[in-house]
C-alpha cells in the first residue's frame, strides 16, 4: 500500500487595495527609500483600512479564492488551522470566526501562533491529519494585520511589515506528491529580541502598558537578522540534505519574505539561482504568517505538476523550519 502524503490542491490570496509606499513612509518617520531598498529590498507595503476590519476579513477573500479554484463548497472543509500572530480578538479563535464568516459549518478549527514560521507549523501540523486519514480537506491559513500592531513612530519596524493572508488547502494524495519531509524549530530564548510584550497574562492591558508602547511588536534587528540569517539556511540546506537534493533539484525555493539580505543568505546556502527564487517583499514586505502562501498563490501558474519546493521561514520566538514539498498540480 502506497504512502499517503498531503498534497496541496489549491491555494488561494488577498492583499488589501492601500499601498503604504517607501515615500509616504519618508513623511512618516526618519528615513527614506534609498535607505529601507538596500537594508530590506522593499519598495511598498499593503495596509488594510476601514472600520471593523481584521485579520479574519482578509482570510475570506483568499479562501473564497480557494473554493473557487478547487470547484468545492465551504461546507466540505472539514479542519481549519489560521496561521496568525494578529487574530481578530484573544478568544474565540479567528479560524472559528473565519468558519463562520465563509459558512465551513462542518469544520472545526484553532489558530497556530509560531510568528513568522507559522505557515510551515502549519503545513506541517495539517498534514498529519491527512497522513493519518482522519481528514481529506485540510485549510491552513496564513494570515495578518500587522499594522494592527505597528507604531509608525518606530522606523525599526513600520519599514518592513505590510499586511496580506494567502491559504493552501491540504487533500490526500498516493502518487508521491504533496509535502514530502518537515523540520520545525524553536527556541524560546529568542522572546527578549522580537516580541509584543503586553496584552498576555503577563502583562495585561492597562494604562501603563499603553502608554509604554508595549501593545506593539518590537526587534532588536541586529539580533534578530543574526539568528535569521543563520538558522533559515540551515534549517533549508538540512531538510535538502535529509532527501539527498542537490540545488539542481529544486525548482522553487519559497523563502519567507523578512528581509532580501536574509533571502539571499538562504539561497547562497542552498546553491539556488535566483531566476528559482519567489520574492515578492519589494511589494508587500513581510506580512508575517502571509509570506509563503501568498508567494505560492502569486506563482501558482508557474507551478507544475512534480515541481520540488523548498519552504523556508524565521519567526519571533525564535521558530524556524523548512518543508519540501513536489507539487501536485
Amino acid at each position: 500500500m502506497r504512502k499517503i502524503h498531503a498534497a496541496i490542491t489549491a491555494v488561494g490570496g488577498y492583499v488589501p487595495d492601500y499601498v503604504l509606499d517607501n515615500h509616504e513612509l519618508e513623511t512618516m518617520v526618519d528615513t527614506n527609500d534609498e535607505w529601507i531598498t538596500s537594508r530590506t529590498g522593499i519598495k511598498e507595503r499593503r495596509i488594510l483600512k476601514g472600520e471593523g476590519l481584521a485579520t479574519s476579513d482578509m482570510a475570506v477573500y483568499a479562501v473564497n479564492d480557494l473554493l473557487k479554484k478547487r470547484g468545492i463548497s465551504a461546507e466540505e472543509i472539514e479542519l481549519i488551522i489560521f496561521c496568525t500572530t494578529t487574530p481578530d480578538m484573544p478568544f474565540p479563535a479567528t479560524a472559528n470566526i473565519l468558519a463562520d464568516k465563509i459558512g465551513a459549518v462542518n469544520a472545526w478549527g484553532y489558530d497556530l501562533q509560531a510568528a513568522c514560521s507559522g505557515f510551515i507549523f502549519g503545513l506541517t501540523t495539517g498534514s498529519q491529519f491527512i497522513e493519518s486519514g482522519k481528514h481529506t480537506k485540510v485549510l491552513v491559513v496564513g494570515g495578518d494585520k500587522m499594522s494592527s500592531i505597528i507604531n509608525y513612530e518606530d522606523r525599526a519596524t513600520c519599514i518592513i511589515f505590510g499586511d496580506g493572508c494567502g491559504c493552501a488547502l491540504l487533500e490526500p494524495n498516493s502518487d508521491g506528491y504533496g509535502v514530502i519531509d518537515t523540520i520545525c524549530k524553536t527556541d524560546g530564548s529568542g522572546r527578549a529580541f522580537l516580541n509584543q510584550a503586553a496584552g498576555g497574562s503577563l502583562l495585561p492591558a492597562s494604562h501603563a502598558t499603553v502608554d509604554a508602547k508595549q501593545h506593539f511588536a518590537f526587534q532588536e534587528g541586529k539580533t534578530v537578522f543574526k539568528f535569521a540569517v543563520t538558522n533559515m539556511a540551515d534549517v533549508a540546506l538540512e531538510v535538502m540534505e535529509r532527501n539527498n537534493l542537490t540545488s539542481e533539484d529544486i525548482t522553487w525555493l519559497v523563502p519567507h519574505q523578512a528581509n532580501k539580505r536574509i533571502i539571499d543568505a538562504t539561497a547562497n546556502r542552498t546553491g539556488v539561482t535566483d531566476e528559482r527564487i519567489m520574492i515578492n517583499i519589494d511589494r508587500y514586505g513581510n506580512t508575517t504568517n502571509g509570506t509563503i502562501p501568498l508567494c505560492l498563490w502569486e506563482w501558482e501558474s508557474k507551478l507544475k505538476k512534480g515541481d520540488n519546493l523548498i519552504l523556508a521561514a524565521f519567526g519571533g520566538g525564535f521558530t524556524w523550519g523548512s518543508i519540501y514539498l513536489k507539487w501536485a498540480y
